[in-house]
């Protein structure tokens, strides 16, 4: 079992999905990630295969987006000054998801990626676990972008692994800062897909959904769980909730395989979110993640990137994922040479020397201010209870 191959779904092409350099997601950190596996020597294991993604066709699209939606893409595509689609019914535009030239075949190339990504995963009996850095685009609807997301290559790879087994029953776990709206929405009346997201609080991000609440609708009721937090949720906090409530989900739903979406932005230096998780926690969810893909999920596990906005942290907490897959614990050091990659191409951000931060800076804090800590330890609690008593029993009744 644990001699299986991991896949990671690479391409230099990944670049092409850029909304401009004062756009916060930027392709860089996909190449810096990458350029990081590499130099602490990740991609030379034997257990691990770089495989080419491929295009997605229209058809594989149109499982998800409207043709409608689809073909507006394509004609901004190819003339973003094209005056016969009105960009903003699209939620394309200045703001979130602006137009760019080449912005099809970019989108498709990332939904195409997720699902040479599933097919592996679920057709080879030589690999385990797959992982596409690129995808993740867990915000675009069925006829709108959103959350700078044009196609949601997660809801196409679930659409194509049902194609491929009707009967299939999908876990999805999203784990980035944002909650994620989309692949939530699409399956809200799916009881085959399991959809569990833990995300700040709509309260206080976008996209303002993800309450307890919501819970799925007509046959899909009970299927979707959301654990809203609180900003400045810290390491323990975290690393609490989901080991109690997460592998315990899994096993009561007993999915044939593990699909995980994982944002990154849920670190404290994140530019864009309030939560204040460092870089050792990934190494803890990779973890854990890995014994419930074995465990609990039919030893598969196919992973997404995400959010993650600094250039520094999504680099080193990717590489932490992959190094999870392969088992493998990685030393507390990065290579020189790639902190030089960071020095000429991120001058704006301060360059680590180490793979994990100095400390948690909100556990710090936290400690300093004992009635906001408590607050918020209690608030935790409570999620951990509403699942504990009524999610976790839900499934184990199905």
């Amino acid at each position: 079992m644990g001699s299986k191959k991991v896949g990671l779904i690479y391409t230099n092409e990944y670049q092409q999905y850029n909304f401009g350099e004062q756009h916060p997601l930027r392709p860089l950190r996909i190449k810096l990630t990458y350029s990081l596996m590499e130099k602490i020597g990740l991609l030379n294991n034997e257990s691990l295969a770089i495989i080419e993604p491929r295009m997605c066709t229209r058809e594989e699209l149109e499982m998800v987006h409207s043709t409608d939606y689809i073909e507006a893409v394509k004609k901004l595509s190819d003339d973003p000054k094209n005056k016969e689609i009105l960009p903003y019914k699209y939620g394309l535009g200045p703001g979130d998801n602006p137009i760019f030239k080449g912005m099809y075949e970019a989108s498709s190339l990332v939904c195409g990626a997720s699902l040479v990504a599933a097919d592996i995963v679920w057709k080879e009996n030589d690999f385990r676990f797959t992982f596409n850095p690129a995808g993740g685009l867990h915000h675009a609807m069925k006829d709108k972008a959103s959350g700078f997301c044009i196609f949601n290559d997660i809801a196409v790879a679930i659409k194509h692994l049902q194609k491929l087994d009707k009967n299939i029953r999908i876990a999805y776990l999203d784990i980035d800062c944002h909650h994620g709206d989309g692949v939530q929405w699409l399956f809200y009346d799916d009881p085959n897909v399991l959809t569990i997201s833990l995300h700040q609080s709509g309260k206080f991000l976008f996209p303002g959904t993800g309450d307890t609440k919501e819970r799925g609708d007509s046959e899909g009721e009970g299927f979707a769980i959301n654990f809203p937090l609180l900003p400045g949720t810290s390491n323990k906090m975290y690393l609490k909730l989901f080991r109690r409530c997460v592998p315990r989900i899994l096993e009561a739903y007993n999915p044939d395989i593990l699909l995980t979406q994982l944002g990154v932005d849920t670190h404290f230096n994140d530019p864009l979110t309030q939560l204040g998780l460092s870089i050792s926690i990934y190494r803890d969810l990779g973890q854990t993640m890995e014994t419930c893909a074995t465990d609990y999920c039919n030893n598969r596990w196919l992973a997404f990137g995400g959010g993650g906005y600094s250039m520094t942290v999504v680099p080193r907490a990717w590489t932490i994922f992959l190094s999870k897959m392969l088992h493998i614990d990685l030393e507390n050091k990065l290579p020189e040479s790639w902190i030089r990659e960071v020095k000429q191409n991120v001058p704006y951000e301060e360059v680590p020397y180490l793979l994990w931060d100095r400390n948690d800076k909100i556990e710090v804090q936290l400690l300093s201010h004992p009635e906001i800590a408590k607050k918020m330890i209690d608030y935790n609690k409570q999620l951990i209870e509403l699942c504990e008593e009524k999610y976790i029993p839900a499934l184990s009744k199905i």
